[in-house]
């Protein structure tokens, strides 16, 4: 069976969903595959945190000794598994040659500015469709327990304040009244008030409900094995649910793209970073605030009936989706230092899943170089859900001919 669309994009996640929204919304014919199901990879296991006063590029200055003290620590914030591996280190090389000031506040602009768009985007949304995703614009808590660790949320604060975002700096005392889920002592933070939190995997099903009501369509365990490409472009793909044609296709696979890259004879430097989530029965203190555990990288985010604890970056091979227990007990013994959480805590659902990751912490969000009708929205690292509105938007400016909302600059595919 061969189908025929305007845009036909790859990949069911936060971005490949919210672009369809945002294209449907333009009138243009879409239709969407997946490999699985729309909403259940990484996009499922987010913080779900919609966070601007966080968007930060992975490889910072000042971060490389950091780094090597992590690296080789299975229970460290950053951990690389080692191996031997040509496009691990060429990535490795691109990353700490990404560790500069200038290029720092180049990528923390442009971040910003998807971020804030997708923070706005998300309200509009929760006024259409009220509850639907639990959206609550409670503001966002970094709490330390060491000066190190204060001086550093100190120094997010002063980045992202040029940006316009507000951030309150408080001391031990005013955080555990402003939040008395924090039981032990702790040296100071920052409060911003203006951050959001909501449910990930309802966040991907209002839009797509909200797309499929504008035409749009959803096919998912459709998986991609072949490309049909003349002249500088795509013109058929072939799935194990028929050929699909278009007039531009857009790639949108976050840690997958690599694989469907090398069928396209494109570079795209995406690793996976394995990052880990455990929903937990609600605490006997529960936290009303998302919570940032500065010195474990932890992330908190109270739900209706439960908690959950999402940390750690763990740079795996391809499709390694395997479980380590050490970074589980990394993320609870880092919990139980600042809340009330038992000793052996019931974990309702554990989740792991590959943060796609581009070596300078900017996505790919451009045209490619080689092909013509192809546009690539992929290695959103841990600012996916954060980001996607805004991603959507920057993609459909460009899909559609327009003069894009964002400066395209840093987001262009032929950087790599």
């Amino acid at each position: 069976m061969e189908q025929k669309t305007d845009v036909l994009i790859i990949g069911g996640g936060i971005i490949g969903v919210s672009c369809a929204y945002e294209l449907s919304t333009q009138g243009v014919n879409v239709t969407l595959i997946d490999k699985g199901e729309i909403g259940f990879g990484c996009s499922y296991g987010n913080a779900g945190w919609v966070t601007p006063c966080f968007a930060m590029p992975l490889p910072m200055p000042g971060m490389l000794l950091k780094s090597i003290g992590w690296l080789m620590d299975p229970d460290s914030p950053l951990y690389i598994q080692p191996r031997l591996s040509p496009t691990l280190c060429s990535w490795l090389f691109r990353f700490l040659r990404s560790m500069n000031k200038p290029l720092m506040l180049q990528s923390i602009k442009s971040l910003v500015e998807l971020s804030k768009h997708s923070l706005e985007a998300y309200g509009e949304l929760n006024n259409k469709f009220p509850d639907a995703f639990a959206f609550k614009q409670k503001g966002l808590l970094m709490v330390s327990q060491t000066q190190a660790g204060v001086d550093a949320a100190e120094e997010e604060r002063e980045l992202v304040a040029s940006h316009d975002i507000p951030g309150k700096s408080l001391n031990g005392s005013q955080i555990r009244e402003l939040e008395p889920a924090i039981v032990s002592d702790v040296k100071g933070g920052v409060y911003f008030p203006g951050e959001a939190h909501l449910e990930p995997l309802a966040a991907v099903q209002t839009l797509m409900n909200a797309a499929l009501q504008n035409g749009v369509k959803f096919i998912p365990k459709t998986e991609v094995y072949d490309f049909v490409i003349g002249d500088g472009k795509i013109s058929e793909i072939h799935t194990t649910k028929g050929s699909f044609k278009a007039d531009r296709f857009v790639l949108a696979t976050g840690s997958w793209s690599p694989k469907l890259a090398n069928a396209l004879k494109l570079n795209i430097p995406v690793l996976g970073g394995k990052g880990y989530a455990l929903i937990v029965k609600p605490l006997r203190i529960q936290p009303q605030i998302p919570l940032m555990l500065v010195e474990r990288k932890i992330a908190v985010t109270p739900r209706g009936n439960s908690l959950r604890l999402a940390g750690t970056l763990e740079l795996v091979g391809p499709n390694d989706d395997s479980i380590t227990p050490r970074r589980v007990q990394a993320i609870i013994s880092g919990s139980q230092k600042f809340l009330s959480l038992p000793e052996k805590p019931e974990i309702l659902e554990l989740w792991r899943g590959l943060r796609p990751c581009t070596p300078d912490g900017v996505p790919v969000i451009g045209y490619s170089s080689s092909i013509s009708n192809l546009l690539i929205s992929a290695g959103h690292q841990m600012l996916g859900l954060q980001s996607a509105p805004g991603s959507a938007r920057l993609a459909t400016d460009l899909l559609m001919n327009k003069t894009p909302k964002f400066d395209p600059y840093p987001f262009r595919a032929s950087r790599f």
